[in-house]
């Protein structure tokens, strides 16, 4: 079984290298469809479905793109150079949840989007996660990895792992009761962080 496992991910590797990037964008933006049409369709609260499915995607992709070091860790499994681009589409869903709030939620009342925000601590949290990933989409790309430098781009790119942990409490809190969904993209969240801190101390 260990042998298979070990076979398998430099295969897996190899596949991967020899796949381009631009399908991970592509097939990302289908789940988007998907929420945009069925909040566009939907009979009663297409806000909500717009708002809680572009979420939700956000969160999913923010996961997505934290499994890839541990895959390349302990599967050998290397998918790094699709991380960028599953870290981008959860950038993109999370500001379209964003904008959903803002736009069609609240309509853009500057005064009651900020009492909102200070008031509510699920949304203090959620507004605090989403602000943490804003300077690692802006500087996603190879210039701006120059201008900082390997190590102040790698300093700056750790904020992704309190920010997925604010996404996941985020989650939970704004829902009225603990569902077990909810609980699980939290899980998995504190689950991808402590294997990173796991990793470091161990090397």
């Amino acid at each position: 079984m260990a042998l298979a496992a070990t076979a398998l991910g430099p295969t897996l590797s190899g596949l991967a290298r020899k796949l381009p990037t631009w399908p991970v964008y592509v097939l990302g933006l289908v789940p988007g469809g998907v929420v945009a049409w069925n909040g566009v369709t939907a009979v009663a609260d297409g806000v909500d479905v717009l708002l809680h499915g572009f979420g939700e995607l956000g969160l999913q992709f923010l996961l997505a793109s934290l499994v890839v070091t541990p895959l390349l860790r302990f599967a050998r499994i290397n998918l790094v150079k699709f991380r960028k681009a599953l870290g981008l589409l959860s950038v993109l869903y999370l500001s379209l949840h964003f904008a959903v709030w803002l736009l069609l939620d609240l309509q853009l009342r500057w005064g009651l989007i900020g009492s909102e925000i200070v008031k509510r601590p699920y949304l203090t949290i959620g507004f605090a996660a989403f602000v943490m990933l804003l300077p690692l989409a802006a500087t996603s790309w190879q210039g701006a990895m120059r201008r900082l430098g390997a190590a102040g781009w790698a300093r700056l790119h750790r904020l992704v792992y309190p920010a997925v942990i604010l996404g996941g409490i985020h989650h939970v809190m704004q829902e009225k009761v603990w569902l077990t969904e909810a609980l699980v993209y939290l899980a998995a969240a504190l689950l991808l962080v402590g294997l990173r801190g796991l990793w470091i101390r161990r090397w």
